[in-house]
């Protein structure tokens, strides 16, 4: 489908031939099919802002976008729980408690 639209609006992007192959190659490796992983929607919807002249700075804005329905969904679900006081990850930090400040200009 994506082809045809890009076909349509004149969009030619080299990039794309090489984001078909890729995903031919990941979807007969191994290593991918024995864990049943497969190139998840941003390696598509990427690949497609870029043809139609995105920035690749405001490709983070256009992910979340199509995320933010199903948030704001889970955020007012969370909210109208009386059982829910307060939202808590059932995650655990495993990282740096503590760690020194390093100047941007300085890191590496």
């Amino acid at each position: 489908f994506a082809a045809d639209v890009l076909e349509r609006l004149g969009v030619d992007d080299p990039l794309l031939e090489i984001a078909a192959q890729l995903e031919q190659v990941a979807l007969s490796d191994e290593y991918f099919i024995e864990r049943k992983l497969y190139p998840n929607v941003d390696f598509y919807s990427g690949t497609i802002f870029r043809a139609l002249g995105f920035p690749l700075r405001m490709f983070t804005v256009l992910f979340a976008i199509g995320r933010l329905p199903g948030w704001m969904a889970q955020w007012k679900e969370m909210i109208e729980d009386p059982n829910t006081r307060i939202g808590r990850p059932r995650q655990i930090y495993a990282g740096e408690t503590e760690r020194d400040y390093v100047p941007l200009d300085s890191r590496t």
